[in-house]
């Protein structure tokens, strides 16, 4: 969307997904910058105990239940919806495109953020994919 909410304070702006919703309402929404702020640690998609919990990379803290509460504060704010795109590969939102790493940070398999594993649960009959789906990448 042009949020410049990445870790490292980027903007990742894929401008045929603004297109394609151009005459629908769009709420852009990134769990990690409200609670981190921008530009923040890294967060990964760590498999601990047989669990995908969401650590910060440096400092190794668990913030998987954080992120959890304020994707549920969405969701319970928004509970009709007609679409969402995530973006690919991110902790929070990859759809099928997260690295999945073990606790020596090496991948072990691709799978969704957290937000989208959340989604997925929560609206079921609605389109639910990532920029991809709208661009030649």
């Amino acid at each position: 969307m042009g949020e410049q909410c990445r870790y490292d304070g980027k903007t990742k702006q894929v401008n045929a997904v603004i297109e394609a919703f151009a005459e629908y309402e769009i709420i852009p929404f990134c769990p990690e910058a409200p609670l981190f702020g921008t530009p923040r640690e890294r967060i990964s998609v760590v498999r601990v105990d047989n669990q995908n919990r969401i650590l910060k990379e440096v400092s190794g803290e668990d913030v998987t239940e954080l992120l959890k509460e304020e994707i549920e504060a969405f969701i319970d704010k928004n509970p009709d919806v007609d679409a969402i795109v995530l973006k690919s590969k991110s902790p929070s939102c990859g759809y099928r495109t997260t690295p999945i790493l073990n606790l020596e940070k090496e991948q072990i398999g691709l799978g969704n953020g957290i937000a989208t594993e959340l989604f997925l649960k929560q609206y079921q009959n609605i389109l639910i994919s990532d920029e991809k789906k709208f661009t030649d990448f």
